[in-house]
């Protein structure tokens, strides 16, 4: 089985939108199709991060922001969904596999590169959830990370510019 039989399609990857996509959001792509994988297959990081090495499109992605995303969440996923659970409406495995996994790659970037700002790591999981979850996934994904952001990265978003306007 290959990670496009069981992840989601890579077709935002190929340039279907015509738009350019950086290293970084390719690493996302291939970490959210790895997750995907193994929350519906099983498997272990080191065989899954294998198989999308040879993913047409791996050698325009950060390889090792890719790696550090699959194996950490893999590694730190019950800790992850620990976090995670607080903010959600349902069982966290009631959710559709694709939000999951996306929710658990934002988690973790939360967590573990607080050099990326909550911000940053929010757009590209509504991004993500746009280009693969359902209809209306990417606004539960925004609300879940909203939430987290305000518990994880608090002082971040107390001192944000775009918190912080003054009426003219």
């Amino acid at each position: 089985m290959t990670p496009a039989d069981t992840a989601p399609s890579s077709r935002s990857a190929s340039g279907h939108k015509g738009g350019y996509k950086n290293r970084r959001r390719l690493s996302r792509e291939l970490a959210l199709q790895g997750i995907y994988q193994w929350r519906l297959a099983g498997g272990n990081a080191r065989d899954i991060d294998r198989q999308l090495q040879q993913v047409k499109f791996y050698n325009k992605a950060d390889g090792s922001y890719f790696s550090d995303l699959l194996q950490g969440v893999l590694e730190h996923a019950s800790g992850l969904e620990a976090y995670i659970q607080p903010h959600l409406d349902r069982q966290l495995a009631e959710l559709s596999p694709v939000e999951c996994s996306i929710l658990l790659i934002g988690t973790y970037e939360m967590v573990h590169h607080p050099e990326i700002p909550c911000r940053a790591i929010i757009n590209e999981a509504i991004e993500l959830t746009k280009s693969y979850g359902g209809t209306d996934g990417h606004k539960y994904v925004n609300g879940v990370l909203d939430k987290l952001a305000a518990k994880l990265r608090a002082v971040e978003l107390q001192y944000s510019p775009a918190r912080n306007k003054t009426p003219g």
